[in-house]
């Protein structure tokens, strides 16, 4: 038997043996009084070496047990923090005290007794009984190594998260961010909403979708990738305001900055343009990394940016001229961009328009150089399907993203409002999808008939809210933020 296997069948000869003396090693609840931090809360100001008689009782799980004959220290911890318990065989007896010794590393435990507080200041519950909640019949990975294989901390997060202090601060940020997110939209008024996940007709962005099929119905679906079309819908109801935290599906390869499903934060509001959009951004992103990490300044070393508002704004075009040394306009013909991109050794396709080529300029010669933050406006209208023509140049749309550490962050338009041109667009994209490219999008008739029923002047933003977090909490994967990321199938029993 491996050293696992052996492990696992002695702790499970510890089960039988809580059962054959009529103890349920898995009881079906514990009535504590105290979390660790309402303990710490509650007595953290008493003098070291005194003690109180108030009787409390905590939970959590035991992270260390150190056995000093007679008395035993053990570190007990919830999810809010630890406590030291102090065991002593003077104070609950032999048998019971040899009970608390045979108790592993990862058990849940639930301990009643007295508060009081080392000579050293440690504060501790001196034990007057306890109650095993849960056998872990899997040892915790070694204190000093910890879960050092990446796959294995992403597969196994519960045990990451158990042994991972790093781990657990990501998640903070996280919650922390999301919760400044919505609360910030609410403040100003948003309403949020939730929209449908299963879709008939793909929409909303240009990726390439995941497929399935509702059998009742015997009807093809898809599941969403993006949040967009619906929440516009709810403009023209009369909603003016409205904003949806919610999951997106995109068929697509894994990588560092890339998942099968993550989070996107969609808002919309009437009556605004790109320019308030992007005053909006800066504002909710500033608030969300204020919030979360207590600073606007975030990253590590030379990949650290301050995301106090203003950022620079800056068009496309004139980036490509500042990085690339060239003058480029979606209004040259096709040939011409090809040439230009051949000499950039920028990769392009047989069929790409001159607005495809532009971008793909833009995305080898720039985007790999901006620091940021960086408002990276005004694209090419053949990239930007659903964004409003720009009121200057009919070549281009009202549409920025925002540009920080070389990763896109958000994605932002003056939305087109335009049912006839919206529904042209979507035809070419349409026909793109005909001949072969995965990504371009359908024509979704009900979302122009509702904009047939007015949509009125609105800007709208995205924000990848996996990455965001990515940057708020200074790591480099989205595996990293992503409490159950998509890994390849595992290989066997570990």
């Amino acid at each position: 038997m491996s050293e696992l296997q052996d492990e696992r069948a002695r702790r499970l000869a510890k089960v039988e043996a809580e059962r054959a003396q009529g103890r349920d090693p898995y009881p079906v609840r514990f009535d504590r009084t105290h979390t660790t931090a309402e303990l710490h809360t509650a007595y953290g100001r008493i003098d070291a070496g005194a003690e109180v008689d108030d009787t409390v009782r905590v939970a959590g799980r035991l992270m260390l047990i150190r056995r000093q004959g007679k008395l035993t220290f053990a570190t007990l911890r919830d999810g809010t923090g630890t406590v030291q318990l102090f065991v002593s065989r003077a104070v609950i007896g032999d048998e019971r005290h040899a009970a608390f010794d045979d108790l592993d590393l990862g058990d849940w435990v639930g301990a009643e007794g007295t508060v009081m507080k080392t000579k050293k200041g440690e504060l501790s519950v001196t034990v007057t009984g306890f109650e095993l909640l849960a056998k872990a019949l899997r040892p915790l990975p070694d204190k000093w190594h910890g879960l050092a294989d990446v796959d294995t901390r992403f597969r196994q997060r519960y045990v990451d998260l158990i042994v991972n202090e790093e781990a657990r601060r990501v998640f903070e940020v996280r919650v922390t961010a999301i919760e400044a997110l919505r609360s910030f939209l609410k403040e100003r008024g948003f309403v949020e909403v939730e929209t449908p996940v299963l879709n008939e007709v793909i929409g909303g962005a240009t990726a390439k979708p995941f497929f399935t099929h509702h059998n009742a119905l015997d009807l093809d679906l898809t599941l969403r990738i993006a949040l967009e079309l619906p929440l516009k819908r709810l403009l023209v109801g009369g909603y003016e305001k409205v904003f949806e935290i919610g999951r997106v599906f995109r068929n697509e390869g894994l990588g560092t900055r890339y998942n099968p499903e993550f989070t996107m934060l969609e808002a919309y509001q009437a009556f605004a343009d790109y320019h308030d959009m992007m005053d909006l951004t800066e504002q909710l992103v500033a608030h969300a990394a204020h919030t979360s990490v207590g600073t606007t300044r975030v990253g590590t070393g030379e990949a650290a940016v301050d995301l106090t508002p203003p950022w620079p704004r800056q068009p496309m075009l004139s980036l490509i001229r500042e990085h690339a040394g060239v003058d480029v306009h979606p209004s040259m013909p096709a040939e011409k961009l090809e040439r230009i991109c051949d000499d950039l050794d920028v990769p392009h396709q047989p069929g790409w328009g001159p607005g495809m080529l532009v971008m793909e300029i833009y995305e080898k010669t720039v985007e790999p150089n901006l620091v940021g933050p960086m408002i990276v406006c005004d694209y090419p209208r053949e990239v930007s399907p659903l964004a409003r023509t720009h009121r200057d140049d009919p070549y281009l749309v009202e549409r920025f993203e925002v540009v920080v550490l070389r990763r896109e962050l958000v994605n932002a338009f003056s939305e087109l409002t335009d049912p006839v041109d919206q529904r042209a667009r979507l035809e070419e994209q349409a026909a793109l999808r005909a001949r072969g490219e995965e990504e371009a999008m359908d024509v979704d008739e009900d979302y122009v008939r509702a904009l047939e029923y007015g949509l009125p002047p609105c800007g709208g933003l995205g924000i990848g809210v996996d990455r965001l977090v990515m940057l708020l909490a200074g790591v480099t994967s989205i595996r990293e933020v992503i409490l159950f990321p998509h890994l390849r199938p595992e290989a066997g029993e570990s």
